[in-house]
């Protein structure tokens, strides 16, 4: 026979409807519309961040410099290539209001600023009027937050530094917000002119400026950023241009959308076990139709060729109402979506996320539906009048499971190339299968333990029958277990990672953690700073070091990102230090230290970890630019640095006559009791305004902050995932429907109460419940384990109150997904079920 006979008897047979495919069209439709979704806002995003890429960056182009201001040559160049220039300064400080100190993010700007955009003010007025000269000093406005923080209203006075400002009004909008990236404090804006006299930018004190250009319309952004790295090659600058003006917020979407689309894919295989299971429960019902097919004549191969027909027509079908439902659902909560976005986002039909998610869809269809379809080559004409399915071999012919092999390989090939990271890809999608195949042994262990738990319960009748259900063929244990248990895992997992984490950053800090960093010390305070400290009997550590930042632009001679590509090391400018001797937490791990009164050319000592990331060896050059300034210097060591406990730690650190006539600062941490650190505070605020406080404890709010909406909207991500898993166990318990019906009729005609079997089937359902939630539970802890101990590299507890929910949550879905299935099977009468059946 032809394909054109299989496309006929699949038509024919489609012809009764959907039944039996609900589920299936479902399951399907529903993983495909996640995948779509976040598909779609991400595109809506990067579609905002390119349309408005000018506006958020503020100008066409951004010349960034570390530690110090344009030279006048470099300020020529710059505004001969410009139609207008903006000066902008960025630095931390603390905004003073009497006793109140807060830390701020300082933007002092020019009168162009802003080349683009406008500026909110509460009460409404220009911007050149807000920053004018008012009786008590220059005119500034301030943030919402940091205004109530200190208690001020427009028209109140405060201190930076040595001077004294005039809050004119309340910054509610700033064009150029998202192209600061994160900032520890909220942002005060100012002239840069009114900075003098107030001790601020001083030499050495941490700061950036930027200057925004405007360009002649044509102007080529490629040749002009060539020009500039060429001009600029030796004074640390960073160039951004238009066409990505918030790269931070670009890097972050990209990388959260990723992950979040491989949560989805986690769902999208839940909905293959539902897929799987419905159409293997179709098939078990056309086996006297394809018997009778093969008594007529039809080949193996037209009888496979007609259901794979009908299952690819339905398949197609959940596939584009999935795509449907993914474009429409973000576009019809754009604006609740816009509201909580700090970035512009473009909202429309994306055909690239789209096309995405569908082949996702197909690609999965085709993975989960070939095994079973692959069996109805095992019904033959002689079974007509048997129960062939049931006896038919569970492993396909070896052509099934190779192709089966080759999907899965291009489903994962395809995430990687859509995502572009194959390493979170690899371990995303290679967590899942581990927990796939957990979960298969699994739903077999728990039949096993069923059949034994069964011959042990005499005496106990509904324990009996429960535990003789889930051994049984027809209950469906193994969807149950692996559908449920996914989904679980995937939220097991995502708890124990947040849980984890928020313990690390702030469950431990008083023991590990520094109450402050100060930044900003002048040499010439040093002495009356570690004074103030060291008499203090509630202070019980301070650890001091210079403190300068640079950019490192070469590595052995070559360009540093063609060598170690996106490392965070080479990706902006880091801390460094000096030290004439290794410190005491320092550990050399390789070469040795120079010696005390080292004259020679520059050496480095290198963090070991991220030497070995970029692979790095002793003896390599690296050039690092200071203040428009290069220093190559020789690796002679490397050394552990640990970043977690919040203590002062430099990737690189330099002997001290390599660094020591550049113009610098001191930062310190203080470790003190909790109630010592208002008055430490308050003193070196006093006697030394233009240093700069970080309290640690507000640092860890602001991440935590961050973390919060990371951890929802995976968790959001996990809950799809879980909801297609329930939809498996309602299907995996409408499948098993006329079993119970009919176990309950021959329980009824025996002399059981209805009673007694709903007890039965609550057991049952239960008991699955906790078996797929307490396997979920060891996978999630597991995968939670590898993520906090590889990636993140934390220490790892249980959060047994996360634990607790995940195995409640398991029984009480199979409970839900039984139940309703149940009261029909106790409400049929044994008479009726058992003449159907004769």
């Amino acid at each position: 026979m032809s394909l054109a006979h299989a496309a006929r008897f699949a038509r024919r047979e489609m012809r009764g409807g959907l039944r039996g495919f609900r589920l299936f069209i479902a399951c399907l439709a529903l993983g495909v519309a996640a995948i779509a979704a976040v598909g779609s806002v991400r595109a809506a995003i990067e579609g905002g961040l390119k349309r408005e890429g000018a506006a958020l960056l503020g100008g066409a182009a951004e010349l960034d410099f570390t530690y110090r201001f344009a030279s006048p040559e470099e300020r020529d160049w710059i505004e001969s290539r410009a139609t207008a220039v903006s000066e902008i300064a960025e630095f931390r400080s603390m905004a003073v209001v009497a006793d109140e100190r807060t830390l701020t993010q300082v933007k002092a700007v020019d009168a162009a600023y802003p080349l683009l955009g406008t500026v909110a003010l509460e009460p409404p007025m220009p911007l050149a009027e807000a920053l004018g000269d008012y009786p008590a000093g220059p005119g500034a406005v301030m943030e919402r937050a940091l205004v109530d923080r200190l208690g001020l209203s427009a028209g109140d006075n405060f201190k930076l530094g040595d001077k004294t400002f005039h809050l004119s009004a309340v910054l509610t909008r700033e064009p150029d917000s998202a192209a600061g990236g994160f900032a520890l404090g909220p942002r005060t804006l100012l002239r840069r002119a009114a900075l003098d006299g107030s001790g601020l930018l001083a030499q050495g004190t941490l700061f950036n400026s930027k200057y925004r250009l405007t360009l002649a319309e044509g102007t080529d952004l490629d040749t002009l950023k060539s020009q500039a790295q060429t001009e600029f090659a030796n004074s640390g600058m960073r160039w951004t241009d238009a066409r990505n003006g918030a790269p931070g917020v670009a890097r972050f979407v990209e990388r959260m959308s990723a992950f979040l689309i491989l949560v989805g894919l986690s769902g999208l295989a839940v909905g293959g076990v539902g897929v799987s299971a419905a159409v293997r429960n179709y098939l078990q019902s056309k086996t006297q139709v394809i018997a009778i097919l093969r008594a007529l004549g039809a080949d193996r191969a037209t009888i496979f060729q007609t259901y794979l027909i009908q299952i690819g027509a339905l398949s197609l079908l959940g596939v584009a109402i999935g795509v449907v439902l993914g474009a429409l659902v973000p576009l019809l909560l754009a604006p609740l979506i816009e509201a909580r976005l700090p970035i512009p986002a473009a909202f429309a039909i994306y055909p690239a996320p789209l096309a995405e998610a569908a082949i996702y869809g197909i690609l999965t269809a085709l993975a989960f539906t070939l095994w079973p379809l692959a069996r109805t080559e095992q019904v033959r004409p002689a079974t007509l009048f048997r129960d062939a399915w049931q006896g038919a071999q569970r492993w396909p012919a070896p052509r099934y499971i190779i192709i089966t092999i080759l999907l899965v390989a291009a489903l994962v090939g395809l995430a990687g190339l859509f995502n572009g990271s194959w390493w979170l890809t690899l371990t995303t999608l290679g967590g899942i299968a581990v927990a796939l195949v957990l979960l298969s042994l699994a739903a077999l262990a728990v039949r096993y333990l069923a059949r034994k738990g069964a011959r042990m319960a005499r005496g106990h009748p509904r324990l009996r029958w429960a535990l003789a259900a889930i051994s049984g063929p027809g209950e469906g244990a193994g969807a149950v277990v692996l559908s449920l248990g996914l989904g679980l895992s995937v939220l097991a997992a995502v708890g124990q990672i947040d849980g984890n984490l928020r313990m690390t950053i702030s469950g431990n800090l008083p023991d590990i953690a520094p109450s402050y960093f100060f930044v900003d010390i002048q040499k010439d305070q040093m002495a009356g700073y570690t004074e103030r400290l060291e008499n203090d009997p509630a202070v019980s550590r301070i650890d001091t070091a210079p403190m300068l930042r640079g950019v490192v632009t070469r590595i052995n001679g070559k360009p540093a990102k063609d060598v170690a590509g996106d490392h965070w090391v080479v990706r902006g400018d880091r801390g460094l230090t000096y030290a004439a001797s290794p410190q005491e937490h320092d550990t050399l791990t390789q070469g040795a230290w120079w010696a005390a009164d080292y004259d020679g050319p520059p050496l480095i000592s290198f963090a070991a970890e991220e030497a070995e990331e970029i692979g790095l060896k002793l003896g390599d050059t690296l050039t690092v630019n200071v203040l428009g300034r290069d220093i190559t210097g020789t690796i002679a060591n490397f050394r552990e640095v640990e970043f977690s406990g919040a203590a002062l730690g430099f990737v690189i650190t330099m002997n001290p006559k390599a660094l020591q006539g550049a113009p610098h600062t001191f930062i310190s941490t203080v470790y003190s009791s909790p109630e010592a650190e208002a008055a430490i505070l308050r003193d070196l605020a006093n006697a030394y305004p233009n240093i700069t406080a970080i309290r640690v404890r507000d640092a860890i709010d602001r991440v935590a902050e961050v973390l919060t909406g990371l951890a929802a909207a995976t968790s959001y991500g996990a809950l799809a995932t879980l909801l297609t898993g329930f939809l498996v166990l309602i299907g995996a318990a409408a499948a098993g429907a006329d079993a119970r019906t009919f176990e309950a009729a021959m329980l009824k005609t025996f002399g059981a109460s209805r009673r007694a079997i709903a007890a039965s089937f609550v057991l049952r359902a239960a008991l699955l419940g906790l078996f797929a939630g307490t396997v979920a539970l060891l996978a999630g802890i597991l995968g939670g384990w590898a993520v906090s101990r590889f990636v993140m590299e934390t220490d790892f507890s249980i959060i047994w109150s996360s634990a607790l929910m995940i195995v409640a949550g398991g029984v009480m879905a199979t409970i839900l997904a039984g139940l309703g299935f149940a009261l029909a099977s106790l409400n049929a009468r044994p008479a009726q079920v058992l003449r159907a059946r004769e």
